[in-house]
């Protein structure tokens, strides 16, 4: 099917956007493209995540989910234990409940939303 539009950019909630870019774009590796108060964006010149200030922002607290998740990113990874490794080591936490470990992990990334390490097949 041919589309009439191009994803550029996809814009998140944020409680500090900048804290945000800055985990984000140590995970992925793309360059941090703008930080200024209320809003930050990393891209990797083709696409961009931009990331919002939103007052009173909380995490959805997953599994629980007080809050209901409004996304998540599925990232793909080469080794999971060492994906995750590093991604705990840059600020994110791991939450108990582990639906299927051996094949992808949820992590929540330091705003509290839920990611996703995936076993690149």
């Amino acid at each position: 099917m041919t589309g009439f539009a191009t994803l550029a950019m996809l814009s998140l909630d944020a409680e500090d956007p900048g804290a945000m870019a800055t985990f984000y774009s140590r995970v992925l590796g793309w360059e941090v493209l703008h930080n200024e108060g209320d809003y930050a964006m990393i891209g990797d010149g083709t696409v961009s995540l931009g990331f919002g200030r939103v007052p009173g922002y909380s995490g959805p607290g997953w599994p629980d989910e007080a809050t209901p998740k409004r996304y998540h990113l599925d990232l793909y990874v080469d080794d999971l234990d060492k994906a995750e490794e590093l991604a705990l080591a840059l600020g994110a936490t791991k939450p108990a409940e582990q639906p299927t470990p051996d094949r992808w992990r949820v992590l929540l990334d330091p705003g509290g939303q839920p990611f996703d390490i995936c076993l690149r097949s």
